[in-house]
C-alpha cells in the first residue's frame, strides 16, 4: 500500500510507466544507506518512469560513475558518500547522502551542483519523512527545462522526439556551454551516460 506521500507524487505524477522490478540484492545493498522508505517505493513500485518519462526512479548502481566524475573536484565531493535515487528526462540526477541523509541535485544542462551547503553535514533526524517531502511536494515544473524564453519545453520536446528511454536524455546540440540556444529546435535525444560525460568536460 502507498503512503500519503507517494500516493500525493502519483496524484501529480500518474502511474508508473517503465517499471523494472528491483532485485532483492539490491535493496539489501541500500539499506541502512537510503531511506526505508525508498526501499519499500522500490519494492512496491520498482524502479520506474512517470509523466512520461519527465521523471525516473533509478537504480544507483547504474549512475555512480556518473555521478563520481560530476562531484570530482568539487567543494562536496567528501562531504558524503551520495547515491542517485532519481533523474529528468534533462538528465538531471538527484541524489542522496548515506551519512547525513541529505540530497544535492546534478544540474546537467545547467552545468552545476545544487546543494545547500550549510545543511549537507546536518545529519536528517527523520529520512524517511524528508524522503517522503521529496516526493509530496514535486510538481512536473520542478523536473523541466525553460526555453530561453522562459517556456517549459518537456511537452514539445515529447511531441517532436518522442519519450526518452531509459538509456537516453534530451539535451541541446551545441551543448549550452558551448554556445548553443536553449530552444526546441536545438534538442535532440542522446545516449545519457555519454553525453553527461561530455557535459562535465565541457564545464572544467
Amino acid at each position: 500500500m502507498r503512503d500519503d506521500y507517494f500516493q500525493m507524487f502519483v496524484d501529480n505524477f500518474g502511474e508508473p510507466v517503465n517499471r523494472r522490478e528491483v532485485p532483492a540484492s539490491s535493496v539489501e545493498k541500500y539499506r541502512f544507506k537510503l531511506p526505508d522508505a525508498l526501499l519499500g517505493y522500490w519494492q512496491s513500485e520498482g524502479w520506474s518512469a512517470y509523466a512520461d518519462g519527465l521523471f525516473w526512479i533509478v537504480d544507483p548502481d547504474q549512475y555512480s560513475a556518473t555521478l563520481k566524475q560530476w562531484l570530482s573536484g568539487s567543494e562536496i565531493e567528501h562531504v558524503d558518500n551520495y547515491h542517485v535515487i532519481a533523474r529528468d528526462a534533462f538528465g538531471s540526477l538527484y541524489a542522496w547522502g548515506e551519512r547525513y541523509q541529505r540530497s544535492i541535485t546534478i544540474s546537467s544542462l545547467a552545468g552545476g551542483i545544487v546543494a545547500l551547503k550549510s545543511q549537507l553535514q546536518q545529519r536528517q533526524t527523520n529520512p524517511d519523512r524528508a524522503l517522503g517531502i521529496f516526493f509530496a511536494t514535486a510538481t512536473k515544473a520542478d523536473f523541466d527545462f525553460e526555453d530561453r524564453m522562459g517556456n517549459p519545453l518537456f511537452e514539445r520536446a515529447l511531441a517532436k522526439l518522442g519519450p526518452v528511454s531509459e538509456s537516453e536524455m534530451y539535451a541541446f546540440e551545441p551543448a549550452l556551454s558551448l554556445g548553443g540556444r536553449a530552444d526546441l529546435d536545438g534538442l535532440v535525444k542522446v545516449d545519457m551516460d555519454v553525453h553527461l560525460t561530455l557535459l562535465d568536460q565541457f564545464r572544467r
